[in-house]
């Protein structure tokens, strides 16, 4: 089947290829790093992260630029609190999204740029707005975008023009569609901007870019004129995508994007996550807790991308639950020493199924149907004991394929403690964060209180330390060479 993908543009489901037939170009908005991004953001990067597989499985090349917002005016106003200048704001915050990043297994786009680093193209691309007359400087000496004079302002968030307040001018990154006016594309230098290293010398007036321009900037700049895909969230579609259009379309007289991608809410307990209402969870907080990418993977793509998806603990548990079952059999496929025929049918058959499904505009509920199906008819079969290599290795490869895209086998970090001895240490374990040392620290120290209990006969309080450390995300398993450890991920 041809790839299908929901067009924001014109609210349909259209076949998707590359313009070139080669190689995509797709531009993702990445996280403004002034706070680590919350786990609604990363429902965006994880959809776009599906995106990007199934690209690739189609055969294409893959391009992507996600960039990183460095500066605006959140970033601005926290640095000015804080004394301190932007660098130093978000420095901090860009290492740990990236942390954050490869915890959940989202691939590396080829390019990450950062606002500050693409000054000179925004400064540009602000004087090719002005020679056309579309741009102009204001009295407060900020150069604004005249929606008036680009007749297609609104087509993307299906404006009603009546809405549109041609003239009026709002001057802030982030506003409503009741501020339908003229966009800031550099905003005139103030006294908090100089402090913080956040003012640029341009030809129209010193000052800082707006929040908008600098994604066309720097998407033209990876990518042409026109890109192939452009993706976020729909809290981007007014005004920051539509605003993206205006300003590129303008400027070169070329589409911006042929489509146009979005991914939907994230809520917590039905309330939008929103570091402003105090509900949010980061990764980090979610690691803390013991819920593995896996299962954070599993319960995101446990719903359509453009739906709304809750929050919630029991969801999570479900999840949790879920990926353990692909994780025992991911073992027993390996272990498996023959297949039966049917077990190869049922391999053809959870590809065609799940091919189909991601194909129907990123159907990833369907796509997770089809691989517990299989998991079902697959676990039936191995039953059996067959000794047919062909079927087995063909179910071994599906299942690859399937993992390679959703990525749903969890990952265990295993401990052996043995007297007073753990092995391997935990400072020394890859991919865990001081936290999680810590952690792993004071379960090693539980276990040997519990193995205190047990040669004491004190049962009770054997088992209430070892749920204690279940509770906190670990698994314990007994052996004749001590106790083992796990934490996945």
């Amino acid at each position: 089947m041809p790839l299908r993908l929901y067009n924001t543009l014109t609210r349909s489901v259209e076949p998707f290829e590359p313009a070139d037939g080669k190689t995509v170009r797709m531009y993702t908005c990445g996280p403004t790093v002034y706070n680590p991004a919350h786990v609604g953001n990363f429902r965006t990067f994880l959809f776009e992260d599906l995106l990007r597989r199934v690209l690739r499985l189609h055969g294409w090349n893959v391009v992507q630029v996600m960039n990183l917002t460095d500066v605006d005016d959140k970033i601005i106003k926290r640095a000015h609190e804080q004394g301190k200048t932007i660098t130093q704001v978000t420095d901090p915050v860009t290492a740990i999204f990236h942390a954050d990043r490869k915890y959940m297994r989202i691939e590396d786009a080829e390019v990450y740029p950062t606002a500050t680093g693409h000054i000179p193209e925004m400064i540009a691309l602000v004087e090719r707005l002005l020679e056309k007359g579309i741009a102009y400087k204001a009295d407060d000496g900020s150069v604004y975008f005249a929606i008036a004079r680009f007749p297609g302002y609104g087509r993307l968030s299906r404006l009603d023009t009546r809405e549109i307040k041609s003239g009026a001018r709002v001057a802030q990154d982030d506003y409503t569609k009741e501020n339908a006016q003229d966009f800031a594309l550099w905003k005139a230098a103030k006294d908090e901007d100089e402090t913080t290293g956040a003012a640029w010398d341009a030809p129209f007036g010193r000052g800082r870019p707006g929040w908008h321009l600098e994604c066309s900037a720097m998407a033209m700049k990876y990518l042409g004129e026109t890109l192939d895909i452009h993706g976020g969230g729909v809290d981007l579609v007014f005004p920051h995508h539509e605003d993206e259009i205006a300003q590129s379309e303008a400027a070169t007289g070329a589409t911006f994007s042929r489509f146009w991608c979005h991914g939907e809410f994230l809520q917590v307990d039905g309330t939008k996550m929103s570091k402003r209402i105090g509900n949010v969870s980061t990764v980090s907080d979610l690691r803390e807790k013991g819920i593995s990418a896996a299962a954070l993977r599993h319960f995101i793509f446990s719903t359509h991308y453009r739906k709304q998806i809750n929050l919630s603990g029991s969801a999570l548990e479900a999840s949790i639950e879920a990926v353990a079952r692909i994780g025992e059999f991911a073992h027993r496929l390996r272990e498996a020493k023959g297949g039966t025929r049917a077990l190869g049918a049922a391999a053809e058959t959870a590809e065609l199924e799940f091919r189909t499904a991601l194909d129907s505009d990123l159907n990833a509920p369907e796509a997770v149907a089809a691989l517990f199906t299989f998991i079902g008819r697959a676990n039936a079969e191995l039953d059996r004991k067959g000794s047919d290599q062909a079927m087995l290795e063909r179910a071994r490869q599906v299942f690859g394929l399937i993992m390679s895209i959703l990525d749903l086998e969890p990952r265990a970090l295993r401990f052996v403690v043995s007297g007073d001895k753990v092995e391997p240490e935990p400072v020394a374990a890859a991919g865990l964060s001081p936290k999680e040392v810590e952690q792993v620290g004071w379960a090693v120290v539980q276990l040997r209180e519990r193995v205190l209990a047990r040669q004491r006969r004190d049962f009770a309080a054997s088992d209430a330390i070892r749920a204690e450390v279940e509770a906190r995300g670990f698994a314990v398993k007994d052996t004749a060479s001590g106790t083992i450890l796990e934490r996945f991920q």
